[in-house]
């Protein structure tokens, strides 16, 4: 509860006297959680909030500002904002009831206004948001961003923290040479895999390969960064697989500008070659 106080104040002829101090108190009626449907995110990534007000009191509250800082952290002498706030995606239900669409500013982070929460009731906002350059996304990054729900009566706070994914990210691309080749020439398969994450892809995490060569291929060498690695292959169907735990990438490099702020990322890559005679 918030406490306020009175005092009075008596004044005749010239004697003031003061009455003592009354302390009062306002009932906290209103309460609200906020909530990111994913935990974590990278960049690029789309990020679902949820923020429940409840309104325990027996009155309609109304008139609400909903203000989202968006993730805002202190940078240098300033401060960056690492989410987007995505134009359109704003939904509002009182009491599970779908509602107009609610004002939205995006000037300083993330405004909703006109908000009203019924009686013994609540109201949702459900939002989408993107995650931008700003955000951090080396290992141990995190976006912590903060609801502020003011009004006459009201002033909530609530809060939801979201870390960056700390496993590998993988993307593998394939090429092959020379082109055109004839029947009886080696092939070349060049698989470039590269890793966007943080954390490094170690053979423990027993990653593996697979592909089918049509035409089929005979005398298969496969290399991962020009080393040799065991692999099998059946020379009835085209099916190559490599062995578990021999496919690695190390992770990406990731830094921050100093004076922007922005996050960059410089894939980790592994190469795989496989050779054979077509």
């Amino acid at each position: 509860m918030a406490q306020f106080t009175n005092q009075a104040q008596l004044t005749y002829g010239n004697v003031v006297t003061n009455s003592n101090i009354a302390v009062g108190e306002i009932a906290t009626v209103l309460t609200a959680t906020k909530t990111a449907v994913r935990q974590d995110y990278n960049q690029g990534s789309t990020i679902t909030y949820i923020i429940n007000i409840i309104n325990s009191g027996n009155t309609v509250i109304s008139g609400l500002s909903v203000n989202d800082n968006l993730g805002q952290y202190t940078f240098g002498v300033g401060t960056l904002v690492p989410l987007d706030y995505i134009d359109g995606t704003i939904l509002y239900f009182a009491n599970g009831v779908l509602q107009q669409t609610p004002a939205v500013d995006t000037a300083d982070g993330l405004s909703i206004n006109g908000i009203y929460v019924p009686a013994n009731g609540n109201a949702l906002l459900v939002y989408e948001a993107s995650v931008n350059q700003f955000a951090p996304i080396n290992e141990g990054g995190a976006i912590t961003n903060t609801v502020t729900i003011t009004g006459e009566c009201a002033n909530v706070v609530a809060s939801e923290t979201v870390t960056a994914v700390s496993a590998p990210q993988l993307t593998i691309t394939k090429s092959i040479s020379p082109i055109p080749v004839s029947c009886g020439e080696n092939v070349t398969y060049t698989f470039l895999i590269q890793n966007t994450g943080a954390t490094a892809l170690v053979a423990t995490d027993n990653a593996v390969v697979t592909d089918t060569f049509n035409p089929i291929l005979s005398n298969v060498t496969a290399t991962l960064n020009g080393a040799p690695i065991s692999f099998s292959y059946d020379e009835t169907t085209g099916e190559f697989r490599t062995n578990e735990g021999e496919v690695t990438v190390p992770a990406a490099t990731i830094t921050q500008d100093l004076t922007t702020g922005e996050w960059t990322i410089t894939p980790g890559t592994s190469t795989l070659v496989v050779t054979g005679v077509i």
